[in-house]
């Protein structure tokens, strides 16, 4: 049996989603707002969904059994999930190290929101353990890891992290959304918090939003249960019931999300039109090693850099025709983003060319079509856009 078949099962039946009231084989969606009171001053475990909601609570259950941390908490988005763990443990004057590829979004959060409060944020190249030492020199609060990275899939070396952070003091957050916890198991490593887009491969087709954060330790997982009720950024209940649908076939589809990525990436790698293939299933990515020890597969995110920069690239995208140009991951259906005008256009651009999501650079949701015609697909339009832009 291999480790992607032992999760099939906490995939489809984790938890306890079961209707105690018909039996119902699929949990039913509480979509409510409020919960009748059976008395005055009475304690009662659903009160308000903004607190909590038996369709959630069934994806929290899941969730959490696939990470040996139950429950999980579930939130809107994935950046409400990110906020509220920021807002749980940080304070005016505290400090972030953060992995220097990372997310967009999580870049905007510290840099732009977070800074207004006199939260320090220092961004670093985590896959080095000499400057994540230097960086920890400093009183820090937490350190977020982002491996593999967004774009550029630079990894980093997470239970070596986790170590160095703990001898500081510091709380370490994994963004472990491109592997989720069927390919990659950050608590095991010695992370204190996952956090997750659920919106990507967890959901898988494109059909909701939401986030989730997973932590062994119990008064953390009261904090940013507090703060989410506060907040009121938990999920709603059809979209906790739509990704319960999803996660079912989690460890089926990242199997096949991998084994066609890798194909792609192989294909890649031959093709005259593209500079570089960035892919930690390839024998050629410099932290093959790494990826070996640390994650189950390669996962199911290629990048790739065209010579011609952002004219050659955006040519690519508009060239696909079965490869959906689109700012999303991880769904059944191939994705092809621009980051330095999408996911990353919030970061300065000298900033962007630094860590290398260049102009050139597309990355590549690996969906579950047939790999050969996702192949056919980027191949022909990778030749259109190099004759279109090269007058060839």
């Amino acid at each position: 049996m291999s480790r992607l078949d032992e999760f099939a099962t906490r995939c489809i039946r984790g938890g306890n989603p079961a209707d105690p009231q018909y039996g119902a084989v699929l949990p039913p969606i509480y979509q409510t707002t409020t919960f009748r009171h059976a008395a005055v001053g009475q304690e009662q475990e659903y009160s308000y969904s903004r607190v909590d909601n038996p369709t959630v609570r069934a994806l929290e259950d899941r969730l959490g059994q696939l990470e040996a941390a139950e429950p999980a908490l579930c939130f809107a988005t994935g950046m409400a999930a990110t906020v509220t763990l920021c807002l749980a443990v940080l304070k005016t004057g505290d400090r972030v190290v953060c992995s220097d590829v990372v997310y967009g979004g999580t870049f905007r959060l510290l840099r732009e929101v977070l800074d207004q409060y006199d939260v320090q944020s220092v961004f670093v190249d985590t896959a080095d353990p000499q400057a994540l030492s230097a960086a920890l020199q400093e009183p820090t609060r937490l350190v977020i890891l982002e491996s593999p990275a967004n774009p550029t899939l630079k990894l980093t070396d997470i239970g070596a992290c986790a170590r160095l952070a703990r001898q500081h003091g510091a709380l370490v957050v994994v963004d472990n959304t491109f592997l989720t916890p069927v390919l990659q198991r950050p608590l095991d490593l010695g992370a204190d918090v996952t956090l997750y887009s659920t919106t990507k491969y967890i959901d898988g087709h494109n059909a909701t939003v939401g986030g989730a954060l997973c932590t062994r330790d119990p008064e953390l997982r009261e904090r940013l249960r507090y703060l989410r009720t506060a907040l009121g950024t938990i999920q709603t209940p059809h979209n906790a019931w739509l990704t319960l649908q999803g996660l079912k076939t989690l460890s089926l589809r990242l199997a096949t999300h991998g084994a066609n990525a890798l194909l792609l990436a192989q294909a890649l790698a031959r093709n005259p039109q593209v500079l570089r293939v960035h892919y930690p299933g390839l024998d050629s990515f410099a932290q093959r090693d790494l990826a070996r020890r640390q994650q189950l597969n390669g996962g199911g995110i290629v990048s790739l850099v065209v010579a011609g920069g952002l004219q050659q690239a955006a040519a690519v995208l508009r060239h696909l025709r079965l490869i959906t140009p689109a700012e999303n991951l991880g769904a059944i259906e191939s994705l092809a983003t621009h980051p330095a005008t999408m996911t990353h256009k919030c970061v300065p651009e000298a900033v962007r060319k630094q860590l290398g999501v260049v102009d050139g650079l597309i990355r590549i949701s690996v969906g579950l079509e047939s790999p050969d015609e996702i192949v056919a697909d980027l191949e022909q339009a990778l030749l259109v856009a190099a004759r279109e832009v090269h007058h060839v």
